[in-house]
């Protein structure tokens, strides 16, 4: 089984310390430095705020993924204990995007050495002008595997909204249940008759 976040929407109060921690934790630049006009932020997950809930959504690294399988060029593979996505060998097909059934992929400018990439060959033009387009790839939560602290959202969030599963936890939890249910029956057992 893969680990995943999951969110308690009754402790979220919406304040978005997720995302720039996850901004944060993903670049190379410092993301207070850049130019108020025109700035990088793309966090790999996104707080959606309704009249009713407020929540972080990101992805639940699915064991049978449908981004995997829909994949034409096998991009999106289980590597360790999370789906990830190989942005090198991502062609922007947006199939990922379209499947998920949480909406947690997005498509956000590639970055190289803290530049945007631009597509070769592909020009795009806007009100006349013919310009280089920029290439465009998927992108979702990936756990923070590269930094080795685990997921910097779980970490800085000030209600502890967010909690890592990993599948220990869930194995202990599903034992202790089942327990549970067991002595359960075991108390009714004698009122039950067929």
């Amino acid at each position: 089984m893969n680990s995943f976040v999951i969110a308690d929407p009754g402790l979220c109060i919406g304040c978005h310390t997720c995302e720039v921690a996850c901004v944060s934790a993903h670049s190379t630049d410092n993301m207070f430095l850049q130019q108020e006009e025109n700035p990088d932020f793309y966090p790999r997950l996104r707080v959606t705020e309704t009249d009713q809930v407020t929540a972080p959504v990101q992805c639940r690294q699915c064991e049978d993924a449908p981004c995997a399988n829909v994949c034409p060029n096998g991009s999106i593979t289980n590597i360790g204990s999370s789906i990830s996505i190989n942005q090198d060998t991502c062609i922007g097909c947006k199939t990922c995007m379209l499947v998920c059934p949480f909406g947690a992929i997005a498509m956000v400018p590639e970055f190289r050495g803290g530049q945007k990439q631009v597509q070769p060959g592909l020009r795009s033009n806007a009100n006349g002008v013919w310009a280089r387009k920029e290439r465009l790839v998927a992108s979702k939560c990936d756990l923070c595997e590269e930094s080795g602290n685990g997921p910097a959202c779980v970490q800085i969030c000030p209600t502890h909204a967010l909690q890592l599963v990993v599948p220990d936890d869930v194995s202990m939890d599903t034992a202790a249940k089942r327990a549970a249910s067991a002595q359960t029956l075991q108390q009714f057992g004698g009122l039950i008759r067929f």
